[in-house]
């Protein structure tokens, strides 16, 4: 079937879950008139009760579509993926329930948009359905909420600013104030935990993808430091995001000839930064420990998150530091809890761009840059999310 002849635009897949329930409310607020959209989770009864919860605040949600499938049902994920032109999931660890969903749209010539911030994941999804995606004509676009949309779109921002043709540089700094659910605790734990499995993805992944020709694209791992520049202490992230936007880099020419760019959190006291490099250490001790990973589980389980008041004192900044042919730039984007309303509002944004909006010719895996760049950016923008140069000069 064609895509414009499908019956929905969006199908929401986990809806019911924590960050599933903010993502459905995001779109019941926000999707335009004529959007058809639909709820899609493995049970049906919570499914019904989200549908009205959602219709006290827009009686129009009354008649939302509710879809059932599992993820562990092939058949059933097979018809999500053939009713729609996107669909949106925010099922995970995804290592463990992701691939099926994403093999049914490589397939379907359907659009996807998840919330994924593990390597692994992505890179055997890589590996296994990036061709057929090409294919078919799917877009299946990974980490489409905090990992990693302020990074690898407020990068493309500052490469916008900077000269075209000429060696490019971009430090990025992070800086949050946010509380886990249940569910991003088991999708963190579940990377921690498959080092030698991410590591194995990675080489192998690199063995195959083309790379630019005549292009240098790097994305080293930094020591801790003070960055004078920044007015913080730098602490290097060994996250996603610098493999996301090396990607994007890599997809597009205009990140120039020889780009790097090197991914930080920015921490304002030495104590604080000690602390955090302590605890992180700690946390991969003890997620290696099949007992200390299920202890670590219990404390905050799957469908639980922080409540609005919460959220609502909840922040986060990423400031740019970009320079390249004389020229050097300020970013930064901001926005709101990072972890939740945020995510939710940049994973809706980012299916309804996939779906509404005239976007660049391209298919299989690609990242939110290469696939919606600047009509993203409008978008979250409009939604409330900052994109703004705070410095620019030509060096003298």
């Amino acid at each position: 079937m064609s895509r414009n002849d499908r019956e929905y635009d969006v199908v929401l897949f986990g809806a019911t879950g924590f960050t599933g329930g903010l993502t459905a409310e995001y779109l019941a607020a926000h999707a335009p008139d004529g959007c058809r959209w639909a709820l899609a989770g493995r049970n049906r009864d919570k499914l019904l009760r989200l549908r009205e919860r959602l219709a006290e605040t827009d009686p129009a949600c009354a008649g939302l579509p509710v879809l059932h499938s599992d993820a562990g049902d092939p058949a059933s994920l097979r018809g999500i993926a053939e009713s729609t032109r996107v669909v949106a999931t925010t099922v995970g660890p995804y290592t463990l329930h992701g691939e099926p969903l994403v093999a049914a749209c490589a397939e379907a010539g359907t659009d996807y948009a998840d919330l994924t911030g593990e390597p692994e994941f992505i890179d055997r999804m890589y590996l296994r359905h990036h061709e057929r995606a090409r294919e078919s004509g799917a877009r299946l676009v990974h980490a489409c909420g905090f990992d990693s949309v302020p990074h690898d779109l407020g990068v493309l921002y500052t490469v916008e600013r900077l000269p075209e043709g000429v060696p490019l540089r971009i430090d990025g700094y992070v800086r949050a104030s946010g509380t886990l659910s249940g569910g991003t605790l088991a999708s963190a734990l579940t990377v921690v935990s498959r080092r030698r499995q991410t590591e194995a993805a990675a080489r192998e992944r690199r063995r195959v993808e083309p790379r630019p020709a005549g292009r240098r694209i790097s994305a080293p791992l930094d020591r801790p430091r003070r960055s004078a520049k920044a007015g913080v202490w730098a602490l290097p992230l060994p996250t996603l995001d610098p493999q996301v936007i090396a990607r994007s880099a890599a997809a597009l020419e205009r990140y120039g000839p020889d780009f790097r760019y090197r991914h930080y959190a920015g921490v304002r006291r030495l104590p604080v930064a000690v602390g955090a490099v302590a605890g992180a250490g700690a946390l991969s001790a003890l997620a290696m420990l099949p007992a200390a990973r299920r202890a670590l589980s219990a404390r905050l389980a799957p469908g639980e998150g922080p409540g609005p008041e919460r959220r609502a004192r909840s922040w986060f900044s990423v400031r740019f530091f970009g320079e390249g042919g004389g020229r050097r730039v300020v970013t930064e984007v901001s926005g709101g809890d990072p972890g939740y309303g945020e995510t939710a509002k940049m994973l809706a944004e980012s299916a309804l761009c996939l779906a509404l909006d005239e976007l660049p010719e391209t298919s299989g895996q690609v990242t939110t840059a290469v696939a919606m760049g600047d009509a993203l950016i409008g978008r979250l923008t409009r939604a409330g999310i900052a994109f703004r140069t705070v410095f620019s000069s030509e060096r003298p």
